[in-house]
């Protein structure tokens, strides 16, 4: 049985240069995940801020024995914006695309395919693995069963789930940030940065609804999906990926270190995440194929 690969997910939320700094520090030193992504994948007005800061940052994860794949925009919405994923693209280093527009930049290499582009079936797997892509992350809303039915047709790739973190639902052309503030998105004061993992919205009725990041929207909950790894192993998903939050995400990753290397179980991994400082209640419906805010449990 191949052993599960951890990944760590771009961050999503605006976070200042020296937090970013420290952040990805400690991962390198600490954190037992074998991949990590870096860059802007939420909003192109934040790359001024967070550009500077990667190289230095790439260097030390690699320093510490860690893959580094460069994630692209996930709606890049001017030309600008568009050159930037360009230039990603043209790196020797793995990248991953998360807009199909990049495709063309990248023809000829390998790609990881991000969890916002809509693969929801075999056919579309198949048809980015001819295009370059050795690992595919679906979309969040698959099943397990799903994602291990596409795995299974495509062995020639590796297919991660997106495991721990709020979850990435959609991306909107207007600023929800900026909005909530009675401010414009072109002069949005970057409000995003007040809110480390997203900020919380609830219905009228007070029920738990989503979260916002500038113009992304997620979920309200944190995904905390742990399956054992024999099942990982039958349905052939080989890695797992971990999306930062401002808790502690090398404690994260060791939970999950310990979980695919057969050293914990499932019930006893959730109760140490659950211990965490985490922005909402643990969920793993969309996994289960159900609801997404269904709570997680042994099943």
């Amino acid at each position: 049985m191949c052993p599960t690969k951890l990944t760590l997910g771009p961050v999503f939320y605006h976070w200042p240069a020296e937090r970013l700094t420290d952040f990805y520090r400690r991962i390198a030193d600490e954190a037992p995940v074998d991949r990590v992504h870096v860059g802007e994948v939420v909003c192109g007005k934040r790359l001024p801020f967070s550009d500077p800061v990667w190289p230095e940052v790439i260097e030390r994860l690699e320093r510490g024995g860690k893959e580094v794949v460069l994630s692209t925009l996930a709606a890049p919405s001017n030309v600008r914006e568009c050159k930037v994923v360009k230039e990603l693209c043209h790196d020797t280093r793995m990248v991953e695309i998360n807009d199909l527009t990049a495709l063309p930049s990248r023809r000829g290499q390998s790609f990881v395919a991000g969890p916002f582009i809509n693969v929801y079936n075999g056919g579309t797997a198949r048809y980015l693995i001819g295009q370059g892509a050795l690992t595919v992350c679906p979309p969040v809303e698959l099943s397990l069963a799903s994602i291990g039915g596409m795995a299974r047709a495509c062995p020639e790739a590796e297919f991660e789930v997106f495991a721990f973190g709020r979850l990435p639902l959609a991306l909107s052309g207007r600023c929800y940030h900026a909005r909530l503030h009675g401010l414009h998105k072109d002069s949005c004061r970057f409000t995003c940065e007040q809110d480390p993992d997203g900020l919380a919205v609830d219905t009228a009725e007070n029920q738990e609804f989503l979260a916002i990041n500038g113009v992304q929207t997620l979920s309200n909950q944190v995904q905390a999906a742990c399956p054992p790894p024999e099942k990982l192993a039958a349905l052939n998903i080989r890695r797992l990926r971990l999306s930062p939050q401002s808790c502690d995400m090398v404690a994260v990753a060791k939970v999950y270190r310990d979980l695919v290397d057969g050293k914990a179980d499932a019930e006893g991994a959730r109760f140490l995440l659950s211990c965490l400082d985490l922005p909402g209640r643990i969920v793993d419906g969309f996994l289960q194929g159900k609801p997404g805010f269904q709570p997680a449990a042994l099943r």
